[in-house]
């Protein structure tokens, strides 16, 4: 049996028709129309980077407002509520929570693995999950950083019952002062309401970047004010390039026999034996007592290329007071000078300007520094 509805639909003056067209199939009550002619390439990419550019330029208004707002001197503001979180923060003598529904899950996974990878031990806790059991994996020692930009995600309302009932510190990143998850933190991260990004204003893009930003100006705090080091740093990132250019200069360095020394005074031809040998294409000339006074290159060689050299002496062609480094800074800021100076190998030197090694460029790159 047909329904009325349709009845009075085949009843109209036009048919639906369908036929194939290529491998699309088309329904209309003509022939198909001529399909628009396809955007050109130059079209297609000025109105991409017209829509990126218009994306930047928006989140970095919103970023603007962010600034503003811990700017503002007053009581309640941003910035004083910042200065809470900190202190809040600092006095966590647990775990730091950060919890999430949605885009701000996801943003409050990062933050939290920001905060662990920069001396704050965190976890990131699904409200979903909490109220299945997880809700125990939060204790009275801890504090919780709660991540809405409504403010009303009903997911989270078991967590910040329990922040209640077992008096845990609440931390609220959200644009709603009045919301639910406003009103019941103890510290309340307000952000301003910005314009997103979407051109529907939809899309969580603009308050997502907010909220990021956010979360990484608490892990720098905390991290600035707990004296986070470079060796603690590297603790957490023994991985990777991140975690070869903290490597110290004493773990890559050559030393002892391995270092080719020569005294001033040396004669060019008994240099060019060191030199040979050694094979790092430089020399370190030091005076009797063991200080440095100078390096000379293969290209310091190759100028002097005609002189007789066993006529020629050392101290004649080498650079005196050359650039050094020291074995306990980092892999990472030999790399730099290297870089800087367009040179393959730098001496190591003590505190009494006496060689005690050698960095190679070529051992930087086996290391994954470089």
């Amino acid at each position: 049996p047909v329904s009325t509805s349709l009845e009075n639909a085949l009843s109209k003056p036009w048919r639906l028709t369908s036929r194939l067209v290529g491998q699309s199939l088309v329904t209309s009550d003509q022939d198909p129309m001529p399909k628009a002619a396809s955007p050109k390439p130059k079209d297609v990419q000025s109105s991409a980077v017209h829509s990126a550019l218009r994306t930047v330029a928006t989140e970095r208004a919103a970023l603007e407002q962010v600034e503003h707002a811990l700017n503002v001197d007053r009581k309640g503001g941003l910035g004083a509520s910042f200065a809470e979180a900190i202190n809040a923060l600092m006095s966590c003598k647990g775990r730091v929570i950060i919890t999430g529904i949605g885009k701000s899950g996801h943003i409050a996974r990062k933050i939290a693995a920001t905060f662990a990878s920069t001396g704050t031990p965190a976890y990131f806790v699904h409200p979903a999950e909490a109220s299945h059991g997880d809700l125990g994996m939060i204790a009275p020692e801890d504090v919780i950083l709660a991540l809405s930009w409504s403010g009303e995600a009903r997911e989270l309302a078991d967590v910040i019952a329990y922040s209640k009932r077992f008096r845990v510190p609440l931390i609220a990143i959200t644009s709603g002062a009045a919301s639910a998850l406003g009103r019941q933190a103890d510290i309340a991260l307000v952000l301003p309401k910005a314009t997103e990004a979407c051109p529907n204003g939809l899309a969580p893009t603009s308050s997502t970047t907010m909220t990021l930003v956010m979360g990484d100006a608490l892990a720098v705090a905390l991290l600035e004010a707990r004296g986070f080091s470079a060796d603690d740093f590297r603790a957490f990132h023994p991985g990777g390039k991140l975690g070869a250019q903290l490597t110290r200069v004493k773990a890559v360095m050559r030393s002892g026999d391995e270092l080719p020394l020569v005294m001033l005074g040396t004669k060019l031809d008994q240099a060019l034996g060191v030199l040979s040998q050694k094979g790092f294409g430089m020399l370190i000339v030091t005076l009797a007592d063991g200080t440095l006074a100078g390096v000379v290159t293969d290209g310091d060689i190759r100028r002097n290329f005609g002189k007789d050299p066993s006529r020629v002496i050392i101290d004649d062609i080498m650079t005196a007071n050359p650039r050094t480094i020291s074995a306990q800074q980092l892999a990472g800021e030999a790399l730099e000078q290297l870089n800087a100076r367009k040179i393959t190998t730098l001496v190591v030197a003590d505190d009494e300007n006496r060689p005690v090694g050698l960095v190679h460029i070529q051992d930087l790159l086996r290391r994954g520094v470089a």
